[in-house]
């Protein structure tokens, strides 16, 4: 039986829904080195699946091999490969080259991974971007920040969700970051609007495109700010066009299937492109799209991977966001707000709360970091935003400091 690999480095949404859905066509692709990031239960509720482990040790063209001579015994025979993790797309999409799948070349990696190469691309396809430059040295932050102004944005090259990145509002910030650490490069902070689209590819084919609000900035978020997207399914989004921009990347990056996931800029005369990704987006982005329009997301996210046109049949249309409940501090929880109660909130539609007293837990700085989430809807993004920071004033949760593994949750 033909199949699909899909790389499963952390539970996710999408990940569980193919595991119920259509678990006689996976076959999973784990990498060793991100082991504690697969819950022992997560693991245990998996067990009947083919999984095959990338050792971290050993070349990568030796675990290809290895690969092919363990999926020729496996009743499933992956034609098709599926990434929808951010930090694992270099190894991931290089490993389904090595073993004959459908992958993303060295150079799109780059485009969609490295953010300085990332803008360098958006450039040529004549997209506007913040002026940014790579950096090492302190003297390089100080020096552009002569130039395009402070506050400015720092970040890894290869970062995402936010890890390691911040807003400098004058040299004193640069102590609180080790430039020989990473890979780093500086950017001018923009204003205007901040933007987030996703879209499924389908033989080249942009399919549909879905745009979302963000009530807080990424960088606001870590220092505490409401974490929330909202799809955009009815009421006033984007004045520009956001499928032509998708097009645009689309086109130019050569991407043949898949779903795309991109953030960019809107100021009182211009638009910014931001980060693009060709992986499913974060958090429960991908789960907002479904709920604001009515259909099957990560059905029809699915078949783009194994070669199939979905069918894109809408039903309501209304606005839907997730809100990731905080997790202000490291220690051991003592009480929580249940999902239960979360639900019997004004336009909560779902809620997931992860972790239960006497649960373990570390916070990082990082704009995936939360205790769960709940879904919201509403006619527009300002009443969906309105309903979020009523959920905020009614959860609670309770932590008291005490050591924490690193195998902690989440």
């Amino acid at each position: 039986m033909s199949g699909l690999l899909l790389v499963d480095d952390r539970p996710n949404s999408f990940t569980r829904y193919a595991l119920r859905h259509r678990p006689e066509e996976l076959v999973l692709l784990r990498f060793e080195e991100a082991r504690d990031d697969l819950p022992a239960g997560y693991l245990r509720d998996t067990a009947q699946l083919p999984a095959f482990w990338v050792r971290s040790d050993v070349p990568l063209t030796e675990e290809a091999r290895r690969y092919r001579d363990w999926i020729a015994r496996q009743p499933v025979r992956p034609v098709h490969f599926c990434n929808p993790s951010e930090p694992r797309q270099h190894i991931a999409q290089r490993f389904a080259g090595l073993v004959g799948l459908p992958h993303l070349t060295t150079e799109q990696v780059r485009w969609v991974r490295d953010k300085a190469a990332m803008k360098d691309k958006f450039r040529a396809l004549g997209l506007r971007t913040a002026a940014y430059q790579r950096v090492s040295a302190a003297e390089d932050v100080t020096g552009f920040a002569a130039e395009h102004g402070w506050p400015v944005v720092l970040k890894p090259v290869d970062s995402f969700a936010c890890l390691d990145t911040y807003l400098l509002r004058g040299p004193a910030d640069l102590r609180q970051v080790d430039l020989a650490a990473r890979r780093f490069m500086v950017e001018e902070h923009l204003g205007g609007t901040e933007w987030e689209a996703c879209a499924l590819i389908h033989r080249g084919e942009v399919l549909d495109v879905w745009p979302s609000a963000m009530p807080c900035r990424p960088l606001d978020i870590v220092e505490g700010a409401m974490n929330a997207n909202i799809s955009v399914g009815s009421g006033p989004g984007p004045r520009c066009d956001v499928a032509g921009l998708v097009r645009r990347v689309v086109t130019g990056t050569d991407i043949d299937h898949g779903y795309l996931h991109m953030e960019f800029f809107e100021t009182d005369d211009a638009v910014y492109m931001g980060e693009a990704g060709v992986r499913l987006a974060g958090c429960e982005i991908t789960a907002n799209h479904g709920h604001a329009y009515g259909f099957d997301v990560f059905g029809a996210t699915l078949d783009v991977y194994t070669g199939r046109r979905p069918r894109l049949d809408y039903g309501v249309r209304r606005c839907v966001g997730d809100l990731l409940l905080p997790l202000p501090d490291s220690g051991r929880v003592l009480a929580i707000t249940s999902p239960e109660e979360l639900l019997r909130l004004p336009g909560v539609i779902e809620a997931v709360v992860r972790m239960a007293p006497g649960d373990l837990v570390t916070a990082r700085r990082a704009s995936h970091n939360a205790s769960g989430f709940v879904h919201v809807e509403g006619a527009t993004a300002a009443e969906v935003e309105k309903r979020m920071a009523n959920v905020l004033e009614h959860f609670r949760i309770d932590i008291a400091a005490a050591p924490v593994p690193s195998t902690a949750s989440p």
